[in-house]
């Protein structure tokens, strides 16, 4: 990655953050298919996400322990970082499921990936980042794609499920707009290290004071929670994180909208979902949106 620039290597390491993210959908249904409550497998995601997190950093350090980040975070940023997990991230996972729960999937896509707007709105105006007319046409671009791609046809409509995922979305934007600053100090793998076991922790006590938790009893659930550790969750933060300290909270935001195009592609693959033309055309549109905020010189 030498001869590419700093915000080229950013908008990759987003990218990827993104297709990890994407398997989430999936990996999920197949977790509820395997017996599991949305608190067990959430909370089982980010234990194995913490675990594997840290197994990487202690391996790094024994190998090469001259460029090893230091591990113990100054109490400000821990504190950052532990309400990142705690609050952020596991908020969002959990808003984003009831409002799937009391609408449909489709519907809470459309309004979790409202998040971009917010992501722009926080970064204009907390982190005095420059916002041009080519990430703000990008924003457009890519929510009317998401629209296009997660849109399953007409939904019952719950004000409790809509207020969830909307507020999932207003959260997931403070969260990125929040990550954006410890980033200055922070580096993203001890942040994510952090950031998944509070996570785990938050819906370890959801699931407790719900009676809800539980483990897999068949080598496939076991499977599909090694893969939400492992992939869509230590590799997915961790790309994030990388690629937001690289190319600033607005254009991290509105790049990873890719994510729906992904998780449309696999849905189709593994659970025989129906990709329709408008889809395709929702699929061109985050594309298109991604390939302007990349060229995007404000």
């Amino acid at each position: 990655m030498g001869r590419l620039d700093s915000r080229t290597v950013g908008t990759l390491f987003v990218l990827l953050s993104a297709a990890c993210f994407g398997t989430l959908g999936v990996l999920g249904e197949l977790a509820f298919r395997a017996g599991l409550s949305v608190p067990a497998a959430l909370t089982l995601r980010f234990l194995v996400g913490g675990a594997v997190v840290w197994a990487g950093l202690g391996v790094h350090r024994l190998l090469v322990p001259d460029t090893s980040p230091v591990l113990r975070l100054p109490t400000r940023d821990a504190a950052v970082a532990v309400a990142l997990g705690a609050v952020g991230y596991a908020g969002v996972s959990y808003g984003f499921f009831v409002g799937v729960e009391r609408t449909s999937a489709g519907l809470a896509a459309v309004l979790l990936y409202t998040y971009p707007l917010f992501v722009v709105a926080l970064a204009a105006t907390v982190l005095d980042e420059r916002v041009g007319g080519r990430t703000v046409a990008a924003a457009v671009l890519t929510l009317a794609g998401v629209g296009l791609v997660s849109w399953t046809g007409a939904a019952t409509f719950d004000a409790v499920g809509a207020a969830a995922t909307l507020a999932a979305a207003v959260l997931y934007a403070g969260y990125i707009t929040t990550s954006r600053v410890a980033l200055r100090t922070a580096d993203e793998r001890v942040l994510t290290a952090y950031v998944a076991p509070a996570a785990a922790a938050s819906m370890g006590l959801v699931g407790a004071a719900t009676g809800s938790l539980s483990l897999p009893t068949t080598r496939v659930g076991w499977a599909v929670i090694l893969a939400l550790g492992t992939v869509a969750t230590a590799l997915a933060i961790f790309a994030f994180f990388a690629g937001l300290k690289r190319v600033g909270a607005s254009r991290a935001g509105v790049i990873s909208t890719v994510e729906p195009a992904v998780a449309v592609v696999l849905g189709a693959a593994f659970l025989d979902e129906a990709v329709t033309p408008v889809m395709l055309v929702g699929a061109g549109l985050i594309l298109s949106g991604v390939v302007l905020i990349q060229t995007a010189r404000e």
